[in-house]
């Protein structure tokens, strides 16, 4: 059984989106050390896909695949990306003006371009692509080109 399924059986999940986010990433540990400052309720569960001993099995999803784009998890096991990730995240702290805004017609398909522009380009604006090749998180797999 996996522990979302024994955290909703056992009645202990607090949690409304549990985020999966690259620690080794500076930009997104930025954002992530901002919104775990505002969890004042514990309603985000936040998981390092580069630390040590993570095991992406669970999901149904390989590391390269999270590496990708943010991806985050719904109590229910639904598993969600992208913007929508951020979405939950800034409702779940106290944002759900902004999680609405974002969600106006015109808004929203800027944010998604953008986003699928930056996630292409994470590894190399963040420092981590040397010639070609972007290092990835302590597996020091590498990835070509995109990521």
């Amino acid at each position: 059984m996996t522990m979302v399924r024994k955290e909703l059986a056992n009645g202990t999940r607090s949690w409304t989106v549990e985020v999966f986010y690259d620690g080794d990433c500076p930009l997104c540990m930025r954002e992530m050390r901002m919104l775990m400052a505002r969890d004042k309720r514990g309603r985000v569960r936040f998981t390092n896909i580069a630390a040590p001993g993570f095991d992406s099995s669970d999901l149904g999803l390989d590391q390269a695949t999270l590496m990708r784009k943010i991806h985050g998890r719904l109590p229910d096991g639904e598993i969600i990306e992208g913007v929508e990730v951020f979405r939950r995240l800034y409702a779940a702290v106290g944002f759900e003006w902004l999680a609405a805004a974002s969600r106006a017609p015109g808004v929203s398909l800027i944010l998604d371009a953008a986003y699928e522009a930056f996630a292409k380009n994470r590894l190399r604006l963040t420092g981590r692509c040397n010639d070609g090749a972007c290092a990835v998180g302590a597996r020091a797999e590498a990835v070509q080109g995109t990521s």
